[in-house]
């Protein structure tokens, strides 16, 4: 599977988060591999895969070692996006075994945790099959670790919506009932738009059938999204809005309603649990 590219995946944000988190983890020195391994030893591990889903974080990995240690050389066996099962052997690295340890914790938490949520993902995706819905994540991401989060969902063949609250405008229900009002909070966002000389999309959440018309009559807006709906109060805000806008179905969705929900002909569903309430892919880093 190909990932297609992200603005947030660039080499300066990739470098602070790898840093950063070896900061966290290292502090001043691996003292447990310092005393109990030779500073000359070299040796080779493999990423053995203990359980079934769809990998990520491939792509990562090399990064982290090269920041640990220029000399550790990862050889990779498969790629993001591959399904896997147990006893797979996703990459070999070998080079000094002080670094390999180093990195060892650094390197599984990522892939881990970017797997399950690739894992859930394609399973998401797999239950819309046949509509026209895209999975979208949201921000109920891990504070510091959202770069790797939202990376996965696109491994998993998901959708980022916005990254954070800088690149796009969506005036939530609490927005809304500050500002007075739907037409009163668009309003109030055009004219900071064009104070500021700013051009973001603008989403706009509606709670009922009469704040979607509310949202129709006001204009301005780039989707429309359906909060908390259920599926046949959505299919009357999907035929309202008759492809004026996009539509975005939001709020309570599980694996067991995702496909009722599609089937209303949304344009997007956004669902938090892609992030927040996934399980990590068994993976164990051994020495061989």
């Amino acid at each position: 599977m190909q990932t297609p590219p992200a603005s947030y995946l660039t080499p300066e944000a990739l470098t602070t988060f790898i840093r950063t988190a070896l900061a966290e983890d290292v502090g001043d020195g691996d003292h447990s591999a310092l005393a109990s391994i030779p500073a000359e030893a070299r040796n080779r591990a493999h990423l053995l895969v203990k359980g079934e889903g769809l990998l990520a974080g491939m792509a990562l990995a090399p990064l982290i070692f090269a920041e640990v240690d220029a000399a550790l050389t990862m050889t990779p066996l498969l790629t993001d996006g591959t399904p896997v099962k147990h006893g797979d052997i996703a990459f070999t690295v070998e080079g000094p075994a002080r670094s390999i340890l180093t990195a060892e914790r650094l390197v599984l938490n990522c892939m881990q945790r970017m797997s399950g949520i690739a894992t859930y993902t394609a399973h998401l995706n797999n239950l819309i099959a046949g509509t026209h819905a895209k999975l979208l994540d949201t921000r109920k991401t891990t504070p510091n670790f959202r770069l790797c989060e939202k990376w996965a969902v696109l491994i998993g063949g998901g959708v980022n919506h916005r990254y954070g609250l800088f690149d796009m405008i969506i005036l939530k229900d609490n927005h809304v009932d500050y500002a007075g009002g739907i037409a009163q909070a668009i309003a109030a966002t055009h004219a900071y738009l064009e104070k500021t000389g700013r051009q973001l999309p603008i989403e706009i959440e509606t709670r009922s059938l009469e704040e979607v018309q509310q949202a129709l009559d006001a204009g301005g807006i780039t989707r429309i999204m359906l909060d908390n709906m259920r599926p046949e109060v959505l299919r009357e805000a999907v035929a309202l809005v008759a492809g004026r806008y996009p539509t975005e179905a939001s709020g309570g969705i599980t694996e067991q309603t995702i496909g009722e929900v599609a089937q209303t002909g949304v344009d997007y569903i956004s669902v938090g649990a892609l992030t927040h309430s996934v399980k990590s892919l068994d993976l164990s880093l051994k020495a061989y």
